[in-house]
């Protein structure tokens, strides 16, 4: 739908049944996420706050709660918008089929950014401390922007179609922010923010950040979709919304959007840094405090009844998982275009996405071969984690599309048989040691700093998985069958790396005198029934709590010209170690407040 405001759009929502109000005042402390959190896990509608304590604005949450919800808002723009990705990452398919795609050229060009100072009048001032100050999360260190559209220009090209839109987390206040005239900035330094500040500070110059909040649904998405090079997320948003993007610039020279509801500028210097953090994140773990970029406020603007969109971050599946579901639908194809022989690539949301890559890929390269072997999907491996967001990843499992035409990268159960049944780890695992993992993962050995390790499987069925576990089977301790072929032990906690390393030794041990031939993963964890409980738990523990190099082992391990694999069961010790983060755990207290909310008279009555 060509929504012209966010407003409009909860309007829109509302009339279908997708919304509903909430009519009691609500704490920002801790308390609005918490509701937020148990209507996402109902599968429940958005969310109109009416009261926000300690603020004028109003407030909404949960727009992209549900895949069909965010199907719904977009439904008259995704057939065209998916086109328009697939002539920019093939353009060939004009040529081979001009008349399908003869409106996508005009789509693109309908899309473009148009300058409008008509809107200067409808905006006010405000200052950060009216805003909603949403905390998520107990140990969080303040309020955080989780829905921006945080907007730069390039200093060496300035003007929109040169710009970077993105959704990077901002800290409002705490720490040693001073209240009303400093806020944080997170993002990586390979983002598209990160480039635009490399040049502004090799010039010594500022960098100017106007920070939108709201505005039509097709701009926050806009701000996360990874679009193929060359297509501008103004012009996205545009072409997503069936809306041009509306700005224009006030007196300090800020872009300011014309359809957001808040907009925040400042600028960064080169080199002023300030602690932001901690902030319960994505993986389900918080982010620790480390220096960040200062940006110095200089204006905050708001729209009469400006609404204050939000999210809550933690644990998935949260909201971004509709996020992903939606970008996955509209630019799926692109990724395997840009990269040759690649079927599909899935960063699995129950592992917090980015530790976590399953792919599919061809094998093509020995058919003369009575054995087929990772060849080919070990080419296309290192691609993948060469680009972009994908780089971040310390897990990829590949397989070959030859041994099954139907393997789905998103039924994770099945795609971990399929490769646990053919892969040999004597040959098929291939290290990355002293290298960058996502910023925001602690299981490495210092910020941004770990390994990688690809499992790659093609050929035939090497064995059958255990499904059920015999009364023959003995181990000390407590364990549990994961998932066919992975046994979930339980061991002592991990209280240094030498300790943590006897204890997997003397599990070998153990372990050497059972029958593993159908057993070929081991994950060691602290609670193995949580572990096992379902598939989601599983891969959450044995991937967000361990850095391949560091803690993967095996029975009957060997190392053969610098390449090290074990001819039994491989072991991954998912333990939780004394340098990773603190996992994200609710306030019970505010639970309890919740859970009023659902009696009989309250605004979550039925629903939660």
């Amino acid at each position: 739908m060509g929504y012209r405001s966010l407003a409009e759009c909860v309007a829109d929502l509302e009339k279908h049944g997708h919304l509903i109000r909430i009519k009691e005042e609500v704490d920002p402390y801790l308390e609005m996420a918490a509701i937020h959190l148990r209507v996402y896990e109902k599968q429940g509608p958005a969310l109109l706050f009416e009261k926000v304590k300690g603020s004028p604005f109003k407030a909404v949450s949960n727009l992209f709660g549900t895949i069909e919800r965010s199907k719904f808002m977009f439904r008259d723009a995704l057939p065209k918008v998916q086109e328009l990705v697939e002539l920019r990452s093939d353009p060939m398919k004009a040529l081979k089929s001009p008349f399908k795609y003869a409106g996508s050229a005009l789509t693109a060009l309908s899309a473009l950014p148009m300058k409008q100072s008509l809107f200067k009048s409808t905006f006010q001032k405000t200052t950060i401390s009216a805003i909603p100050q949403i905390v998520n999360w107990p140990m969080d260190g303040g309020p955080f922007i989780t829905m921006p559209q945080v907007f730069t220009e390039d200093i060496d090209k300035p003007g929109v179609m040169n710009s970077n839109l993105g959704m990077y987390r901002i800290q409002l206040a705490g720490n040693d922010y001073i209240q009303d005239k400093e806020i944080g900035l997170h993002y990586q330094i390979h983002r598209g923010i990160g480039v635009h500040q490399t040049k502004a500070n090799k010039k010594g110059q500022p960098l100017k950040v106007s920070i939108f909040v709201g505005g039509p649904p097709s701009h926050p998405l806009a701000a996360v979709m990874p679009l193929p090079e060359g297509l501008s997320e103004l012009t996205f948003a545009g072409a997503l919304g069936n809306r041009r993007f509306r700005y224009f610039r006030d007196d300090e020279g800020f872009v300011i959007s014309a359809d957001a509801d808040f907009v925040i500028t400042g600028t960064v210097y080169p080199h002023e840094n300030k602690p932001e953090g901690p902030f319960g994140d994505h993986l389900g773990y918080y982010s620790l405090v480390h220096p960040f970029p200062l940006m110095k406020v200089h204006n905050v603007y708001h729209k009469k009844d400006a609404l204050w969109s939000f999210t809550v971050v933690g644990r998935p599946p949260q909201e971004d998982t509709s996020f992903g579901a939606l970008i996955h639908e509209i630019s799926g194809s692109a990724i395997p275009q840009e990269i040759h022989g690649l079927k599909e690539v899935n960063a699995v949301d129950a592992a917090g996405v980015h530790p976590l890559l399953f792919a599919i890929g061809s094998e093509r390269y020995t058919p003369y071969l009575k054995e087929r072997k990772p060849q080919e999907i070990l080419t296309i491996s290192n691609h993948i984690l060469g680009k972009n967001q994908l780089s971040l990843a310390k897990y990829l499992f590949i397989a070959a599309k030859e041994d099954d035409e139907n393997l789905d990268t998103h039924d994770i159960a099945h795609f971990l048989s399929h490769v646990l049944e053919r892969i040999d780890w004597s040959r098929d695992i291939h290290f990355h040691t002293n290298t960058t993992i996502d910023t925001l993962d602690y299981s490495g050995d210092g910020l941004n700093s770990g390994s990688k390790v690809v499992f790659a499987a093609a050929g035939e069925k090497r064995r059958q998985l255990l499904t059920v576990l015999s009364d023959d089977f003995k181990l000390a301790g407590i364990y549990k069958l994961a998932s066919p072929g992975i046994l979930a032990v339980q061991l002592d906690d991990y209280l240094n790396p030498q300790q943590g390393k006897q204890a997997i030794e003397a599990l070998k041990l153990q372990l050497a005198t059972c029958d593993l031939s159908q057993l070929p993963l081991i994950v060691v964890c602290d609670d193995a029934a949580f572990t096992a409980e379902n598939i989601n738990n599983l891969v959450w523990v044995a991937f967000t709590r361990s850095n391949p190099a560091a803690d993967i082992d095996g029975v009957d391990a060997f190392t053969e010209n610098k390449h090290w694999g074990c001819n039994g069961s491989l072991i991954i010790d998912a333990r939780k170690k004394p340098h990773h983060a603190p996992e994200l755990i609710k306030d019970l207290e505010v639970e309890k407040r919740v859970d009023k909310m659902g009696e009989p008279g309250g605004s979550l009555y039925g629903i939660i």
